[in-house]
């Protein structure tokens, strides 16, 4: 089982510009932060300078980009720089801003990117914590024909399909099949608005920040003369011939569908908001901050209720160890060895798996006409799939024993009976000192968790 570490930045950077919405000179700082701390952002321009976790539950408006608050305190316009960690592996960063939104800038991610770029990222030490997709998980609205679907896939990808409503931009798609090609592929794909759609968000007090230098702007339905000439000297631009349908903005299109691949952007920054790297593959038709947000909460609930995941295990494919090997390295003999093969195995990490019969003979007498297994050879399970991974890093491991020193925080969560197959997950929480080690075992039957224990062994060489 592959395993990777959590990442930060290596130093801070910062980046100017004004605001989409107020319109207000904004520098938003990224800065590197310590292991499991995730997405924060700080208002530096406040008096206690107060920090809002960046998570889906504080998202109070997906109006015209993802706000978050956190009591009165808000900001907005978050989603461009979240979706520039998330794509390019970062897990834990203190974002800190002047304002009530983050910059503009060109209204799209490359910025940050090549900033993110230029600084360097850093590995931690902690393990990277994905949560892996196992079956369909979905998301409608009905009225708005929007939807978002997450498949099992071995890796993260998206699909985005687009339904703008308009005569002049037709339905598209855009695909992300490899975050690698994020950079250059979705990145530097730029917000777009219909020339329709200006005027009520100036009436609503929104885009004062709003020009031809961040945005695609789409003009589609003509208007009077009249009309455009009013709205262009709103933004403060040239008048243009109202006649002459398209694109007005200076830069042309990178792509035909670069609206589309903007939305896919969108829907990264705002599955940044899930709290934990997701492997999978998000499929999403007209797709949308208010959708996105409303898949990402139902997210969050399906990962606290599957908080530790269940190992993948595939009965095809050959052991890492098997019952042989286990043999050499482990002294327990018929009764007491309880585990059959291992499946996986990390420096840190070891996946075990105990297929249980109904001709153990501990249920004999535990319990003749309900046979259940006892708790305390779960644990002891565990402990040998831990001395596995220890002895597995010493030499001639066959000379050493695998002792208890200490065990804590021991939880039975449902019984264990003839036919189930358990999976043991063992991580060490220290690096072996001294011959002592700290470790944290989970047993699985399916996807739940049936017991877990912390224990501290020592491994002593045989006389």
């Amino acid at each position: 089982m592959e395993t990777s570490k959590q990442k930060t930045l290596k130093s801070s950077f910062s980046l100017s510009g004004k605001g989409l919405h107020t319109g207000l000179d904004l520098t938003v700082t990224f800065n590197p932060a310590p292991e499991n701390t995730g997405y924060r952002i700080q208002r530096v321009d406040l008096e206690e300078q107060p920090v809002i976790t960046a998570v889906a539950e504080k998202v109070v408006d997906t109006q015209r980009g993802t706000v978050l608050a956190q009591g009165d305190v808000r900001v907005s316009t978050v989603e461009h720089g979240l979706s520039a960690l998330y794509a390019l592996g970062i897990d834990n960063c203190l974002i800190q801003v002047n304002g009530p939104e983050f910059p503009i800038l060109d209204g799209s991610a490359i910025m940050y990117v090549e900033k993110i770029e230029e600084v360097g990222i850093e590995e931690q030490n902690a393990q990277k914590d994905y949560y892996i997709i196992r079956k369909k998980i979905e998301v409608k609205d009905e009225e708005s024909g929007s939807c978002i679907t997450i498949l099992p896939d071995e890796e993260f990808s998206v699909t985005a399909m687009c339904s703008f409503q308009s005569k002049f931009i037709n339905s598209q798609f855009a695909t992300l099949d490899d975050i690698h090609d994020y950079t250059k592929e979705i990145a530097p794909a730029r917000t777009f608005v219909f020339v329709r759609d200006i005027m009520p968000l100036l009436d609503a007090n929104l885009i004062k920040g709003g020009d031809l230098e961040n945005a695609i702007v789409i003009y589609e339905r003509q208007v009077s003369q009249q009309q455009l000439d009013n709205l262009a000297d709103l933004l403060k631009v040239p008048h243009m011939d109202a006649t002459k349908i398209g694109y007005i903005q200076p830069k042309p299109l990178q792509w035909e569908n670069e609206c589309t691949r903007h939305k896919l952007l969108d829907i990264i920054g705002d599955m940044a908001l899930i709290g934990r790297p997701i492997k999978g593959r998000i499929v999403a038709t007209r797709p949308g901050h208010t959708i996105n947000n409303k898949f990402a909460r139902l997210m969050r609930k399906e990962i606290k209720k599957h908080e530790v995941q269940a190992p993948l295990y595939d009965p095809n494919q050959a052991p890492i160890m098997d019952n042989i090997r286990i043999r050499q390295l482990l002294p327990h003999r018929y009764p007491m060895q309880l585990i059959d093969k291992v499946i996986a195995m990390g420096p840190m990490h070891i996946v075990g798996v105990k297929n249980v019969t109904a001709n153990e003979p501990f249920f004999t007498g535990h319990f003749p006409e309900e046979p259940v297994m006892p708790g305390v050879l779960q644990v002891e399970a565990m402990a040998q799939c831990g001395g596995l991974l220890v002895l597995s890093q010493v030499e001639e491991p066959e000379r050493w024993s695998t002792y208890f020193m200490r065990i804590d925080e021991v939880k039975f969560r449902q019984k264990v009976v003839p036919g189930d197959t358990l999976l043991f997950r063992v991580e060490l929480l220290h690096p072996v000192r001294h011959g002592v080690s700290t470790m944290k075992g989970y047993v699985f039957v399916g996807d739940n968790v049936v017991s877990e224990a912390q224990f501290t062994a020592q491994i002593v060489k045989n006389k």
